[in-house]
């Protein structure tokens, strides 16, 4: 078969590659049908993540079709349609048993694209296939479900419950790409007064604005006077991270209301500089976290119930023949206006061009 490879620090490569088997009762094999790119992938091919090593088939969120089962597996049968979740779970270790998927201790959490072969590729070895894949309903598109996988349960879970999002709030989204976005959304549903999303390319906050941000401001804009002006002086009650710079973190923390809770969701590959002299005596929560996608069947009801409106977080489809132009187009959204970029065995609806929306 077919995969987008890790080649070492900067290089990736679509090419062939053994089919995988499997190795373990309790996986299971899918065929890829819809799959997506992680701004994870980039830090990963910037050296971000070096535990990921040269040959490794990368990705970590996909809709797929059961091909084969282990022998253990009980929940799944070949031919269901399935989200294959970014975590995987045993389900008996100390954390597993806390919902804490995402620290799993005998060979789960995030696996995928990461210590394991991923699921950027023709098909894929799902661990612990019953508690790593949630069933589809007929009527979820792959391009909707597809989000599930990671994006939405991780800005909802690390993003939003982490800063305890409340009624009233005023809420700083730093980044406005699909983490960020999805942040947004998912805020929404807290009824904060209002949420501000910060970001340098203009597509991105023309997005954050149709998907509900009330105020949208670039870095060059002095976002700390914005949000002052907006605060009476005070400050966010909730700053949500969605980069993964030292530069963002910093601006957290100047944008934060004294007892306000800081969520960390980026992915960091420096270190980054905490002022505690500054910050000790604010009262301030610093989170992080990596997902656990405990909220993955909730965020699954909101969207068959259409309760959460996703449109236009998908802006640009390909085949899956074509990686390595999906690539370019992600790891440039200022010129191309990439959201979240879909490729796909299905043919793929138009491609909506941020830059001339």
């Amino acid at each position: 078969m077919r995969a987008l490879v890790y080649a070492g620090r900067g290089r990736r490569t679509w090419t062939e590659v053994p089919d995988p088997a499997i190795t373990d009762p309790r996986d299971a094999i899918i065929q890829v049908d819809t799959v997506t790119i992680c701004g994870t992938d980039l830090h990963i091919l910037a050296g971000d993540v070096p535990e990921v090593r040269p040959g490794r088939v990368l990705g970590h969120e996909a809709v797929g079709t059961v091909a084969e089962i282990g022998a253990a597996v009980t929940s799944l049968t070949p031919g269901d349609r399935v989200v294959a979740s970014c975590i995987s779970a045993c389900g008996t270790c100390a954390y597993c048993r806390r919902g804490i998927y995402g620290q799993c201790r005998q060979g789960g959490g995030w696996t995928l694209g990461h210590l394991i072969d991923g699921v950027q590729a023709e098909f894929a070895r799902l661990p612990f296939a019953d508690l790593s894949t949630y069933k589809l309903p007929a009527h979820v598109p792959d391009e909707a479900a597809v989000l599930l996988a990671d994006i939405l349960p991780t800005s909802y879970e690390v993003g939003v419950l982490n800063g305890r999002v409340k009624p009233g709030d005023t809420v700083v989204v730093i980044g406005a790409g699909p983490v960020g976005l999805a942040a947004i959304l998912t805020a929404r549903l807290f009824s904060p007064t209002r949420i501000i999303a910060v970001d340098k390319a203009e597509p991105r906050l023309r997005a954050a604005k149709r998907l509900g941000a009330d105020i949208t401001v670039t870095p060059e804009d002095d976002p700390l006077e914005i949000v002052r002006s907006v605060t009476g002086g005070l400050g966010a009650d909730v700053v949500i991270e969605a980069v993964g710079t030292p530069a963002t973190f910093d601006l957290c923390t100047t944008l934060i209301r004294p007892a306000g809770r800081i969520a960390n969701v980026g992915v960091h590959g420096a270190p980054v500089t905490l002022h505690l002299e500054q910050l000790w005596a604010k009262n301030v929560t610093i989170t992080t976290g990596l997902v656990d996608t405990f909220s993955t069947p909730t965020l699954l009801q909101m969207l068959e119930s259409r309760r959460l409106d996703i449109d236009g977080l998908v802006t640009h489809h390909f085949p899956l023949e074509e990686f390595e132009q999906a690539y370019d187009v992600f790891a440039d959204p200022g010129r191309t206006g990439a959201l979240k970029v879909v490729l796909g065995r299905r043919p793929a609806p138009p491609v909506v061009d941020e830059t001339v929306a």
